[in-house]
């Protein structure tokens, strides 16, 4: 028993090693995200590549289904697609789920097409997850601003010619700036500079 106490009593003592955590800046608020490395290592550094050079500031969410999800970081403030880097390997059998608030990247009918498009789940998605086919990759989670979603999701949606696309927010929804948080003594998070590669 002394033994079992003894194990507990280390485990608990020892700190949960957090993944990477971004902030994304709205025109709706401010989001915190946690990434997941450990099941998705492909996919987290893909979407850091995007947020270190600084390609998400200034892009659109450009699709809102309430309920659904929200999704972005394809399109700049003119609906003009934004270049990518290579498409990544698909990671939707990491055994995370698309739940209600988790993040994960966008793709086309290619499991390996993804690129910068993401979105974040306004619902559980189960069907979204990977089975006998691949999924959509899920490789994080809001861990601050569940409100700015709230808010998001009560914008209206419509036709937009541009990208001849439905369900595209009549007034544009902004990331204006996407960054790293690193986490100083005291559990406090600090904003990091943003480096180009």
């Amino acid at each position: 028993m002394k033994a079992f106490l003894l194990l507990l009593g280390c485990l608990l003592a020892t700190p949960v090693l957090a993944g990477p955590r971004v902030e994304l800046v709205t025109s709706h608020g401010t989001l915190q995200l946690e990434l997941n490395e450990q099941a998705a290592p492909l996919t987290v550094a893909n979407f850091l590549r995007y947020v270190d050079d600084g390609s998400y500031n200034n892009s659109l969410f450009h699709r809102l289904i309430p309920g659904f999800v929200v999704q972005g970081g394809g399109y700049d403030s003119g609906y003009s697609a934004l270049p990518s880097y290579a498409p990544i390997e698909n990671e939707s059998d990491n055994g995370l789920s698309n739940r209600t608030g988790t993040i994960a990247m966008a793709r086309t009918q290619d499991p390996h097409s993804a690129t910068r498009q993401f979105y974040i789940n306004l619902a559980d998605n189960l069907s979204l997850d990977g089975g006998r086919s691949p999924g959509y990759t899920v490789f994080g989670r809001v861990t601050a601003g569940q409100d700015v979603l709230t808010r998001m999701a009560r914008v209206p949606t419509g036709m937009n010619m541009q990208l001849r696309a439905r369900d595209v927010p009549d007034e544009p929804i902004t990331l204006l700036e996407a960054r790293r948080l690193s986490e100083q003594a005291g559990g406090t998070m600090t904003s990091e500079p943003v480096s180009k590669p």
